[in-house]
């Protein structure tokens, strides 16, 4: 087992709290993740995809099961969403790249078979559901695939190319991919860093939300991030918060995900 000192510090540039608790393998491997980006082209054992799918155990809000997900392992295919996704290398050199999708689809087919109406499926509130019944069985699945020895790494890229990739997959009215997921064994010459997060002062809040308390930790944060750009070799000139405002200063972060409304009114969502 690792040690908790030198995890906590990989995580946070510092020991951010007592330790000295009950430790185990799933704290971990939580603490552990790092997203993969070199992946050898091994196949996975059969019956893995199947188990991974078993994230359906993650919490559904009302047990409506907004979510689906699409295996995509066919070669041609996968090159197709290689392209989609900004020609990352890793989505095609997975063995394995799953699509994660808020699926409202399956809810109004069954509706629609019933010959009842689905009117709340064109307010926003039901897409938020879909997307966080989504996001929750992914991570679900993210663990397993991690606790059998695999490395995973997101890909929100492919919201750039929505309509492409919902054309690729054939995805009905309703059904909107979310995010990609990697999923392979890892390339043991390309060790995944762990990338440091915010100081628990920024995020954690204790009965009310503090935003002008977060200045010290977000100072700390800039200069620890400094650090691990240097460590990695990392051609990043300016520190974490200079990085990431200027993200959000102009519209060309976005790129293809600016017309996201337009795209989601083309699936069929009308989000009132």
């Amino acid at each position: 087992m690792t040690n908790p000192v030198e995890l906590l510090r990989s995580r946070y540039g510092e020991i951010p709290f007592n330790y000295d608790l009950p430790w185990n393998d799933s704290v971990e491997m939580i603490l552990s993740h790092g997203s993969v980006r070199s992946y050898l082209p091994d196949p996975l054992p059969s019956g893995t995809l199947e188990l991974l799918v078993a994230a359906q155990s993650a919490a559904s809000s009302a047990n409506m099961q907004t979510w689906s997900v699409v295996a995509v392992e066919d070669q041609e295919r996968t090159e197709e969403l290689y392209k989609l996704a900004n020609n990352q290398i890793h989505v095609k050199q997975a063995p394995l790249f799953l699509v994660w999708l808020a699926d409202l689809g399956r809810l109004a087919h069954i509706a629609d078979s019933r010959g009842l109406p689905h009117v709340a499926l064109d307010y926003i509130e039901l897409l938020i559901k879909a997307i966080v019944d989504a996001s929750i069985a992914a991570q679900n699945a993210t663990l397993a695939a991690e606790s059998l020895g695999l490395g995973t790494g997101y890909i929100g890229a492919i919201r750039k190319n929505t309509q492409e990739v919902a054309t690729l997959l054939n995805l009905p009215p309703f059904v909107f991919p979310v995010f990609g997921l990697c999923v392979g064994y890892p390339n043991p010459e390309v060790k995944a860093a762990i990338k440091p997060r915010l100081p628990q002062s920024a995020v954690l809040h204790r009965d009310t939300y503090k935003l002008a308390e977060q200045e010290e930790a977000i100072a700390r944060y800039n200069d620890i991030m400094k650090e691990f750009y240097t460590e990695q070799k990392m051609n990043v000139a300016v520190d974490w918060s200079e990085h990431s405002a200027e993200r959000i200063a102009t519209l060309d972060y976005l790129k293809g995900c600016k017309n996201l409304r337009e795209t989601l009114n083309n699936f069929g969502f009308k989000l009132l």
